[in-house]
């Protein structure tokens, strides 16, 4: 669900740390504001967790008003989100690694394919 909420939003920022989760709209935009000296009304989706890493709220401005959405996991006991532990910083990451972050798989793996680009110049045939 937070995937399709996100899908028009090109830019996701994960507020590393623990957030608590008694914010609502208000105290988090100001946050966004004052902390990170970031724009809450850009078209950017802000995503916060709590202390016992099994919910995530996103906060994202959307053309007359603030959309405040929350996912919990359920079990507890055998899942929580893997979030970076880094207080008082702010991240940008992708579509793909919000999927993974939301199936319970590390934002930044330790490691993974790179890109490789190649020029036409440097092409062997």
């Amino acid at each position: 669900m937070l995937n399709k909420l996100l899908e028009e939003i090109p830019t996701i920022y994960l507020v590393y740390g623990i957030t608590d989760f008694r914010k609502q709209i208000h105290s988090l935009m100001n946050m966004v504001k004052t902390e990170y000296n970031m724009n809450p009304y850009q078209k950017a989706a802000f995503l916060f967790c709590n202390r016992k890493r099994n919910s995530i709220k996103l906060l994202c401005y959307d053309k007359n008003g603030f959309i405040l959405a929350q996912k919990t996991l359920l079990d507890v006991s055998k899942y929580k989100f893997r979030w970076p532990k880094d207080e008082k910083e702010l991240g940008q990451i992708t579509h793909e690694q919000l999927r993974w972050l939301l199936s319970g798989l590390q934002v930044c793996p330790k490691s993974y394919f790179k890109d490789i680009e190649i020029e036409n110049d440097k092409m062997a045939i």
